[in-house]
């Protein structure tokens, strides 16, 4: 694992330990996502107002706040999924390095391919092998590869989804037949097989054991340092341990979400602007 800076905050009586992702300047360019001005309806009914979010090249964003805020509908809007339900509508952009990929002009698998998502429950294919999971990506976006260049894409991105000392030796072995755990670090790597920019994490952890999540965090901290990183979580010390950027979702009485506040993760936990920013990641609500 790639070494890591710890810097303490306190959660309530809890003290947790944020790890600092350092500036990876000698593994390429990485990706800026920007939102601007998001505003989502289901038909007549809107769940976020005016959202705008800059999640920084190279970081880890957590979107927290209490359910039904809007957070995975945003996920969504970042690599176009919200336009898949018949009643959905979007105003707003959403900028990948400066380039709106809800240009009328841009290919909706281009979008797809540089911004990945991982979901809440473990989606790998069951009838799939290990290796055939891992390279499913390879077959929807036409990719062709040589038998030895597949091999080394299988071993990378399981060596990146901190799954390939578990399972080298079965990788013929049924997806769907690993354990929780293994299944959502197999999804992850599935997702980095086609080489995504930005990686979309909804909840990843949240059907897992306490292990399994430390392994799930622990590979999100190593990929930070190639892919820009947002997750969706209600877990705040998780919050706190994995991201250096956060931002607070808060909807009220029937109103459409909004980011109440957004910035620093230690300063988010540690003296945040806003008392329901305090309120709610010190758990007085939420």
């Amino acid at each position: 694992m790639s070494a890591l800076n710890g810097t303490e905050i306190t959660v309530d009586d809890d003290t947790a330990v944020l790890p600092r992702v350092e500036s990876p300047a000698d593994t390429g360019p990485l990706a800026e996502l920007v939102a601007h001005d998001i505003t989502a309806w289901f038909g007549q009914h809107k769940v976020l107002d005016r959202v705008s979010l800059t999640m920084k090249a190279g970081g880890i964003t957590a979107l927290i706040g209490p359910s039904g805020c809007g957070k995975s509908t945003f996920l969504r809007i970042l690599n176009r999924m919200h336009e898949l339900v018949p009643s959905a509508q979007l105003a707003g952009e959403v900028l990948l390095d400066g380039q709106d990929i809800y240009d009328p002009e841009r290919r909706l698998m281009d979008a797809r391919r540089a911004i990945g998502m991982v979901f809440q429950k473990p989606n790998p294919f069951p009838a799939m092998s290990i290796r055939e999971n891992v390279l499913a990506g390879l077959r929807l976006t036409g990719t062709r590869a040589s038998r030895t260049e597949k091999d080394a894409l299988v071993e990378s991105c399981l060596v990146k989804g901190g799954l390939w000392n578990e399972v080298k030796d079965r990788l013929d072995a049924p997806g769907g037949g690993l354990s929780g755990g293994q299944q959502q670090r197999l999804c992850i790597a599935r997702s980095l097989a086609i080489k995504p920019r930005v990686l979309l994490m909804d909840e990843p952890c949240s059907a897992l054991d306490p292990t399994s999540t430390r392994v799930i965090e622990e590979t999100m901290l190593d990929l930070a340092r190639e892919v820009t990183i947002v997750i969706v979580t209600h877990n705040m010390q998780q919050a706190a341990r994995v991201s250096t950027e956060c931002a607070f979702f808060l909807a009220s009485q029937g109103t459409p979400g909004v980011i109440v506040e957004h910035g620093d993760t230690r300063a988010m936990f540690s003296s945040p602007r806003d008392s329901r920013t305090s309120d709610y990641v010190n758990g007085r609500f939420g």
